[in-house]
């Protein structure tokens, strides 16, 4: 009997040991599916109104769309991360409409999406976005004292570390995670088996400048309380309600504009 219970202690113990083995083997491929889309464009070319550009990180270039704002030149500017299932084409009318409201939006791709070089990592994810700050107050005709950074899903992660990183003057997270580990060990996997341990909780409570936090009450895949956590992480935080789930907010995006455009105003980085 004794020898029995050590095999099966034996196999218990390899079982587990195959378990986590095979999360920390494959978390990328499921944190990052955007990586086994193609681009819908058959060259790296961006259509004929889009401002193209190319971010030359430490792993190759990386593919970022600048959309101008209507008006004077001194218009905040938006740094947009995006969902990991999405490519930045799925969000070219969506960044257009907010800089139609006045935001010069730069969309950013992530590591190994579309036409853009490397693979997606959160030490990726956060080299390509530094530089995209970077690339901004480079230009030189942008407000460095207006630059927000807006992050969607798990772009809420990267612009969080961005916030962390380089000086934004504000941060609007969309229907986002507290933390990289809380959604593991909601899935029942370890939080020590994390690799990409995005932080929005810590991100909120070091960042000083203005937070907007916008969620959806039917969120099924980032649950509300999520966001009901990152409220807390600093004093007079609210969550913003958006009337669905988490991948059917196409409808909310006109209210999702108007509270981005009255969150910038309310806090003197849009004029109009």
């Amino acid at each position: 009997m004794p020898h029995v219970l050590i095999v099966v202690g034996r196999v218990l113990v390899l079982a587990i040991l195959g378990y986590f083995a095979l999360i920390f083997a494959l978390q990328r491929r499921m944190a990052f599916p955007g990586t086994l889309r193609s681009s819908a464009r058959p060259t790296a070319s961006a259509p004929p109104d889009v401002t193209q550009v190319w971010l030359e990180a430490s792993f190759g270039r990386v593919e970022a769309w600048f959309f101008n704002a209507e008006g004077d030149v001194d218009r905040p500017t938006i740094i947009f991360a995006h969902g990991n299932g999405e490519l930045i084409d799925d969000r070219r009318g969506d960044m257009e409409h907010l800089a139609a409201a006045g935001a010069n939006v730069l969309l950013v791709e992530f590591p190994g999406y579309g036409h853009s070089r490397g693979t997606p990592s959160r030490s990726t994810l956060r080299e390509t976005f530094a530089l995209a700050f970077d690339w901004l107050i480079a230009r030189g005709d942008i407000d460095a004292d207006r630059i927000i950074a807006y992050g969607w899903s798990l772009g809420g992660g990267v612009a969080g570390d961005l916030a962390l990183d380089r000086p934004v003057r504000a941060l609007v997270l969309q229907s986002t995670f507290s933390s990289a580990k809380a959604i593991a060990r909601a899935n029942l996997v370890p939080g020590f088996l994390v690799r990409d341990r995005f932080d929005n909780r810590r991100a909120v409570s070091d960042f000083s400048g203005p937070v907007l936090l916008m969620h959806g009450i039917r969120d099924d895949v980032i649950p509300y309380a999520h966001a009901e956590t990152l409220a807390a992480a600093r004093e007079e935080l609210d969550v913003t309600e958006l009337d669905c789930a988490h991948n059917d907010c196409a409808s909310e995006w006109p209210k999702v504009v108007a509270l981005v455009t009255g969150f910038l105003r309310s806090n003197q980085l849009l004029d109009r």
